[in-house]
């Protein structure tokens, strides 16, 4: 077995064991961290097949700007004064041990890839002025379609929060 086989593996490892812990979490921050470990171990795999433009897309696209949203979005869910100390409880430090050791596994990994292996990737290397090109060429239509979903979700989420602060509001006086 060579050693990208087993690199191959282990972040499939990784990616279907923080998905299985991202499904059975009761909180939702923590199961958005699972899942952020998850979406590192693909882009992992992207990189593993020879589909380094992938990866890095997987990880700013994804594992960035996505679920950052989703971070603001249960931010905003959980507003009130109670919700304080459960969020302390939540950001205590052994709640990051099980992402921050699957996340450790797949950037020992990477580090390994990059500076001591000879992977290659098939193919010509692509610009980002020609993914930009074909971005916004032929697939606008997705990618605005894409853009007001995302706002849509997030003036969603914007009204159920107030709704919610307005209730709250009203139990309290």
């Amino acid at each position: 077995m060579t050693v990208e086989l087993a690199l191959f593996y282990l972040s499939a490892f990784v990616a279907v064991a923080a998905t299985a812990l991202t499904v059975t979490r009761t909180y939702a921050s923590h199961a958005l961290i699972y899942l952020i470990v998850s979406l590192l171990a693909v882009a992992v795999i992207f990189f593993l097949l020879g589909a380094p433009f992938a990866a890095a897309l997987e990880v700013v696209i994804y594992a960035g700007a996505i679920m950052v949203f989703f971070l603001f979005v249960v931010m905003m869910l959980n507003l009130g004064p109670d919700t304080r100390e459960q969020e302390r409880r939540w950001l205590a430090p052994r709640t990051w041990i099980g992402p921050g050791v699957l996340a450790s596994i797949l950037f020992l990994e990477l580090v390994y890839l990059i500076a001591g292996s000879d992977v290659t990737t098939p193919g010509v290397p692509v610009g980002p002025k020609a993914v930009g090109i074909e971005l916004f060429g032929p697939y606008l239509l997705a990618v605005e379609l894409a853009s007001i979903l995302l706002l849509a979700g997030l003036v969603g989420a914007y009204h159920l929060g107030r709704r919610y602060m307005r209730a709250r509001r009203e139990e309290v006086e």
